[in-house]
C-alpha cells in the first residue's frame, strides 16, 4: 500500500486554527510542519494566496514540487463547494492541509457562511487521517472572525505547540447569530404555486418559466430548477406530501422559497454532511446548498421553509 493511502486506525482529524503576524512567522511556523508531513507520506495541500505560497516554495526549495497548491480566491469563493472538495481530497489517503482563506472582502453573509463551514468541517471530515490548518493573518483579518476561530476550531497552535481551545462548539450545537432570526417576508409581487407528489414536473417548468422570464442566466436556471426540485421532493417524501413554492427577485438575486406544513428537519446539520457514495438518501439539501447562493431554513409553527437565493447573473 503506497504512504499516503495507509491509514491509522486510531487516527483523526486534527483540525488546528494558527494566527502568524508577519512573513517570516509564517515561513518558520510552516516549513518544519510541511516536511514532516511530507516525511510521514502524507499528500500536503497547501491553499493561499500567489504570493504567500511563493514564500512557501522559497523555503521549501526542492519539496515545492511534492506539495500540490490551490489559489485561495477560487478555491473559498463557495464554502459548499470548498467542503466537498476537501471531503474529496482527504478521502482515502493520510494528508495534511493549510488553508487560507481571504477574508477582507467579504460581505457579512460571506462571512458568516465561511465560519459555518469552518464548524462544519469537524463534522464532515471527522473521521479523515487529515490534518487540517486554517491559517490567519492577523494583521489583516477581521476581529470578529479571530474571535470566531475558538469557537470553531478544537485545537490552536501557539508558542508551545498545538493546545485544545476552551471555547470550541461542536458544530451540531453551534448558533450563529443569524441563525434565528426571522426570515424577511418575500416581496409584494411574489408569486406563489402549490404542489403535490402528482406534480413535481409542474413544479420545475413554473420555476424555470418564472426563472427565465425574470432574466436568470440559463445556466443559473438549471441549478435553481434542480435545486428547488429536490427540496419540493424531500417535502413530499418526508414531510406533508405537499406544500407551497414561492418566487421574487431580490437585490440581483432569484429567491425561491419552498414552505412545508410538515414540521421541522431533525438534524441539527441538514445538508452541510456529503452524503456517503452509493447512499440513497440524504442529496436533496447538499445538492441545493452546491449549487445556489445561499440555502436558509426556518421551522416555525409547524411550517418548515427552505429559501433558496441564486444569483441571477449576467
Amino acid at each position: 500500500m503506497r504512504p499516503d493511502r495507509a491509514r491509522s486506525g486510531d487516527e483523526s482529524l486534527r483540525h488546528v486554527a494558527v494566527p502568524y503576524a508577519s512573513d517570516e512567522a509564517f515561513v518558520s511556523v510552516t516549513v518544519p510542519r510541511v516536511r514532516a508531513a511530507l516525511g510521514e507520506g502524507r499528500r500536503v495541500l497547501v491553499i493561499t494566496g500567489p504570493a504567500t505560497f511563493g514564500l512557501l516554495a522559497d523555503a521549501l526549495g526542492r519539496d515545492a514540487g511534492r506539495v500540490d497548491s490551490r489559489d485561495a480566491s477560487s478555491w473559498y469563493s463557495h464554502p459548499y463547494r470548498t467542503l466537498a472538495a476537501l471531503h474529496d481530497y482527504t478521502r482515502d489517503r493520510r494528508t495534511f492541509v493549510i488553508g487560507e482563506p481571504g477574508w477582507e472582502d467579504r460581505s457579512g453573509r460571506e462571512v458568516t457562511e465561511l465560519i459555518r463551514y469552518e464548524s462544519v468541517v469537524n463534522a464532515a471530515l471527522r473521521a479523515r487521517p487529515a490534518i487540517l490548518w486554517c491559517l490567519y493573518d492577523v494583521r489583516k483579518v477581521p476581529a470578529g472572525v479571530l474571535d470566531h476561530t475558538q469557537v470553531t476550531h478544537p485545537l490552536l497552535l501557539g508558542p508551545e505547540g498545538e493546545a485544545a481551545g476552551a471555547r470550541f462548539v461542536d458544530p451540531h450545537d453551534l448558533v450563529l447569530d443569524t441563525d434565528r432570526a426571522p426570515l424577511p417576508e418575500p416581496r409584494g409581487d411574489a408569486k406563489t404555486f402549490g404542489f403535490t407528489a402528482r406534480e413535481l414536473k409542474r413544479l420545475r417548468r413554473t420555476v424555470g418559466d418564472y426563472a427565465r422570464a425574470a432574466g436568470m442566466n440559463g445556466d443559473l436556471i438549471t441549478s435553481l430548477v434542480l435545486s428547488a426540485s429536490e427540496v419540493a421532493a424531500n417535502s413530499i417524501e418526508h414531510g406533508a406530501g405537499h406544500g407551497t413554492i414561492t418566487m421574487w427577485v431580490e437585490d440581483g438575486e432569484l429567491v425561491c422559497e419552498i414552505a412545508d406544513p410538515g414540521g421541522a428537519l431533525d438534524d441539527p446539520l441538514p445538508g452541510y454532511i456529503p452524503p456517503e457514495p452509493g447512499s440513497p438518501r440524504g442529496y436533496g439539501l447538499w445538492i441545493s446548498r452546491q449549487l445556489c447562493d445561499l440555502v436558509e431554513l426556518r421551522a416555525e409553527g409547524g411550517l418548515l421553509r427552505v429559501r433558496l437565493r441564486l444569483a441571477m447573473g449576467s
